[in-house]
């Protein structure tokens, strides 16, 4: 892989800009502002189906909840100074905050402010999905700054029934099988904890539809947890049943090394793959057991559905001082970071998608393959080619039961190169086609 700034596509960076002033949370119409950009941003290779799930369903042991939308928001001293405006920074409300016209003192108006003693200067990022209340987001220093006196408070926004809304798009390959990748679409002005992880999947999407696939692939922009829910009870049976492998996306433009969340089985092909390319990869990164704390991974993993599902990122939530505030934004995600991300996303994606069980015609010695063209013409070189040993390596583990990844593994060459190997053995009809491996 290169892995440099002029590999990230020109567009992956718009889509970021044009992401990030939308204005989001679990439903709303910043939701489907996001999805319609998404929808652009694909749309010479797929199109992106977007569904409505009306308040009030039921999804598993959630409920959908009321839509809401916000419009505008202030907090103004008595002088005329206006101390917070939602015009300045999509962080200033607490997401899901009800409707608030008063007028209050500086005391009365504490217990709804929230602010970052440790990080003074930035604006954390405070959600009340499921409990009506209401608040502000601003800086410890602003904060600290605020005059005694009067407030006037302001939260223009509604909250009724409406929709939840998530999109998809199904890249079909020659099976039904399916592997998932999933991202989170509801966070407001956090570019790399929400957005990085959209644009890779949409970027994903444009590369992998030019594409051959073994399997299908069905990318889901959904709200995080309520929306994954609501996608896993609208394909039940489907996702027990089809859904082979997966990934979650999400911080994977940050400069740190990666990280990957197995799944909960652990040794699945997601796993395997995800620790095959990060390792040929030799930077640093870290492979994390699962645990039920963190994004979409734990409703794909949940018992029922036990999917070989992981998460791929970078920084892990909480560990960065930028995370879930005002310093998630478009400077701080790095464009290097973001191009070597997609490619190891692509690189696990395919590796899954690729890796099959062959076994030998002929399992009897080694068949002679220079009269095949596939083996040098002049013997007695010291070093035999990367390729030719690829094909000896497949030759010897096609047995029927060792599948193209053990393969690569066993040999510590790349899966890539094994996976060239067998598709010149296969059309010299040396190996044949057994059922796809199971996860």
């Amino acid at each position: 892989m290169s892995r440099t700034a002029s590999d990230m596509h020109p567009s992956t960076r718009r889509l970021l800009e044009d992401l990030f002033p939308i204005l989001r949370s679990i439903t709303g119409d910043g939701v489907r502002a996001t999805l319609r950009r998404i929808g652009s941003e694909v749309a010479a290779a797929a199109t992106l189906q977007v569904h409505e799930v009306p308040t009030g369903t039921e999804v598993l042991d959630w409920t959908v909840p009321d839509e809401w939308n916000l419009r505008s928001a202030h907090i103004t001293h008595e002088s005329g100074e206006r101390v917070v405006d939602l015009a300045d920074c999509n962080l200033h409300v607490v997401s899901y905050s009800h409707a608030v016209d008063t007028t209050m003192t500086l005391e009365d108006l504490q217990p709804h402010l929230h602010s970052l003693a440790d990080r003074p200067n930035l604006i954390p990022y405070r959600t009340s999905y499921y409990n009506r209340g209401w608040g502000f987001c601003l800086s410890h220093a602003e904060r600290q700054r605020m005059k005694s006196g009067m407030y006037r408070v302001v939260i223009d926004a509604t909250l009724e029934p409406g929709s939840l809304t998530y999109g998809e798009v199904l890249l079909p390959g020659e099976s039904a099988t399916e592997i998932l990748v999933s991202t989170h679409t509801c966070h407001p002005s956090l570019c790399n904890d929400n957005l990085s992880g959209i644009a890779i999947a949409a970027r994903l999407i444009n590369d992998l539809a030019a594409r051959s696939l073994r399997h299908s692939m069905r990318f889901v922009f959904v709200p995080g947890t309520i929306g994954s829910l609501a996608w896993l009870h609208q394909h039940h049976d489907h996702a027990r049943a089809n859904v082979k492998a997966g990934l979650v996306l999400t911080g994977l433009g940050d400069r740190s090394g990666f990280t990957y969340k197995r799944s909960r089985r652990g040794g699945t092909v997601t796993d395997r793959a995800a620790h095959h390319v990060l390792t040929q990869l030799g930077t640093p990164h870290r492979e994390l057991d699962f645990t039920p704390y963190g994004y979409d991974e734990r409703q794909y993993c949940s018992p029922g559905y036990d999917l070989a599902v992981g998460r791929l990122g970078r920084g892990t939530h909480g560990e960065y001082p930028e995370y879930h505030t005002s310093g998630d934004n478009l400077l701080f995600v790095d464009d290097d970071a973001l191009a070597q991300s997609f490619e190891v996303a692509r690189d696990i994606l395919l590796t899954v998608d690729a890796d099959r069980t062959l076994v030998r015609t002929n399992p009897y010695g080694e068949p002679q393959l220079g009269r095949r063209g596939l083996y040098r013409s002049i013997g007695g070189q010291p070093q035999p080619e990367q390729l030719e040993m690829a094909m000896l390596w497949t030759l010897n583990g096609c047995d029927g039961s060792t599948s193209l990844l053990d393969i690569a593994e066993r040999s510590g060459l790349t899966f890539s190169l094994i996976d060239q190997a067998a598709s010149l053995l296969e059309e010299a009809c040396l190996v044949t086609s057994m059922e796809r491996s199971a996860p």
